[in-house]
């Protein structure tokens, strides 16, 4: 397929669009209101290929990363960063956060963009298909953006317009109305006018499966709300089976093959935001995939290593937490495995040293020899400190994890970059995978009491992370099955993936599980933590105020 890379050069409307093989001459398109511009085929192509850059600044980001990791169940704080208020809830979770600011900021200009597109395209000239098709394609945007401020925000504005001008008026409506007048109702239009394929081939665009799988999730997100229709989870599971069955999907057999970044564009993948090598090492594009970064551990200033491509720039963001770190059996489960690092090579050589207090003395190190060595779970007791004196590397067992020290995830890895400082990598970012189809139509299955078929579809995801040989025992029944159960499978299956905050208040577990299992994050969550602050500068802006959700301070 060909790969479109969307690159925003913009903040405001306009946009550099820019392709990888197929590289397009860029050419800017200043404003969203440029009239003589969008109202041509190539204009309004140019405006829907800009209506998919505003996903960038936000997914493969820090502030994507920080708003769906922080303050759940697995994940907590690393010792650098800053905005660890999202794990801490304290009163620096507010209305002033930068964060809440520009994703709220980020999410409107995509909302505002589609519409651009929508209204503009009455004037174009060109093949009714086809531009059927770009229409589908800025729908289904414009309802993944809307999505993201319901279930980040709660009730919010709603405009279906396009807006040119500075507008000083903003209405804040109900969660139900902007899924019944814009969410629904969009993807229902994508899932109508989309091909199975993307457009004209165009690797990270819209298609039909990615609608369907994303009104499945709408739908099965309404069910949980007083607000749901009877239909809801029912609905959500048959689209989910859609994707699952009839689009030529599969599940890799070997899970680490997710995280080969030699592997991107393969059969598991139900739609992604792209990335070009090119682009983001010559910085053409600000926006690659920058989540290398966040889940490293501090490896580079240890015996026999120092900072290098391979093992990544720990910025030391995110660290699982210890009820995260229990939730694998690691003898039948291979999943851990596969996303931890275990093992650090030494990169540099080191003399021998002698005893001095408490430390040992340790043998010379040689490049490539073993430099830290991290058990992890089930293994730590192998590992008392008699033992690990008696080897020439650090062992960092469970009662050494520290804000600087604890497994680091190895998913997002990028060893391709130019050099070891780089941040921008070359990753796609995955929204829907077909391992998180099954997972979900699971979670509708128990929505409509029918653990058994929540349990088969769960087992087929236990198979494939089975060890060899270990299959029937990673197996579950339906009597094993509850929302608990299928939370943690999330967590085993999903750990780190952007995910896991969004899970949390979808089920109305957030409360709950921070409590029991984030002690950085226990003592301050409250009920309202549910839903993100209003930002400031949107209660600044709107003539007479715009009120502020429940909780947070006025």
């Amino acid at each position: 397929m060909k790969r479109t890379i969307y690159t925003v050069w913009l903040l405001a409307f306009g946009f550099v669009i820019s392709a990888c093989e197929d590289y397009l001459e860029e050419e800017l398109v200043t404003d969203v209101s440029a009239a003589s511009y969008y109202t041509t085929e190539d204009g309004l192509k140019d405006a829907v290929t800009a209506t998919y850059g505003l996903l960038k600044p936000f997914y493969g980001q820090e502030m994507g990363a920080a708003m769906t990791t922080f303050g759940t169940d697995i994940w907590t704080n690393g010792a650098d960063g800053g905005h660890k208020y999202f794990n801490f809830y304290d009163t620096s979770l507010n209305s002033a956060s930068s964060y809440i600011r520009d994703a709220w900021n980020t999410w409107y200009r995509g909302v505002n963009q589609a519409n651009g597109v929508i209204n503009r395209s009455a004037d174009v000239e060109m093949d009714e298909g086809e531009k059927t098709t770009l229409l589908a394609e800025v729908r289904f945007l414009r309802a993944l953006y809307y999505f993201n401020i319901v279930t980040t925000y709660g009730d919010a504005h709603i405009s279906l317009e396009e807006t040119t001008d500075i507008e000083v008026e903003a209405n804040k409506t109900s969660q139900s109305e902007i899924y019944a007048q814009a969410i629904i109702p969009d993807l229902e239009f994508a899932i109508a006018n989309l091909g199975e394929e993307p457009f004209n081939g165009d690797y990270g665009r819209a298609t039909k499966p990615a609608a369907e799988f994303l009104l499945a999730k709408v739908l099965l997100t309404r069910s949980y709300t007083g607000f749901a229709e009877g239909n809801d989870a029912a609905r959500a599971e048959t689209l989910f089976g859609n994707v699952i069955n009839n689009y030529g999907f599969s599940l890799l057999d070997d899970y680490a093959s997710l995280w080969d970044i030699a592997n991107q564009e393969n059969s598991e993948v139900v739609f992604a935001v792209p990335n070009s090598k090119a682009q983001v090492d010559s910085d053409i594009d600000p926006y690659g995939h920058r989540w290398h970064l966040y889940f490293l551990m501090e490896y580079d200033v240890r015996r026999g290593m120092t900072r290098d491509i391979a093992n990544g720039r720990p910025w030391k963001r995110h660290r699982p937490t210890e009820f995260m770190l229990s939730l694998w059996d690691r003898d039948i489960d291979s999943r851990y495995d596969k996303s931890f690092k275990h093992v650090f090579y030494a990169n540099k050589e080191e003399p021998a040293t002698d005893a001095v207090g408490d430390e040992p003395a340790r043998a010379p190190l040689a490049v490539g020899d073993t430099a830290i060595f991290i058990p992890g779970p089930m293994r730590n007791e192998l590992w008392p400190q008699s033992r690990q004196d008696q080897v020439p590397y650090m062992v960092i067992t469970d009662d050494e994890y520290s804000e600087r020290l604890f497994p680091p995830m190895n998913k997002w890895i990028d060893d391709t970059r130019p050099d070891r400082q780089k941040v921008n990598g070359q990753r796609d970012f995955i929204l829907m995978r077909l391992g998180d189809a099954y997972l979900l139509r699971a979670e509708a299955r128990l929505q409509q009491n029918n653990a058994s078929g929540a349990a088969a579809d769960i087992n087929v995801i236990r198979t494939r992370a089975a060890w060899p040989g270990q299959e029937a025992a990673l197996q579950v029944a339906a009597g094993d099955v509850d929302l608990d159960f299928l939370l943690d499978e999330r967590a085993r299956e999903l750990a780190g993936e952007g995910y896991r905050w969004w899970d949390l208040t979808r089920t109305g577990t957030l409360v709950d599980r921070v409590k029991a299992y984030n002690p950085q994050g226990a003592a301050n969550i409250q009920d309202y933590h549910t839903v993100r602050p209003i930002p400031q500068d949107q209660i600044d802006r709107t003539l007479g105020g715009y009120p502020q959700n429940p909780g947070y301070p006025q």
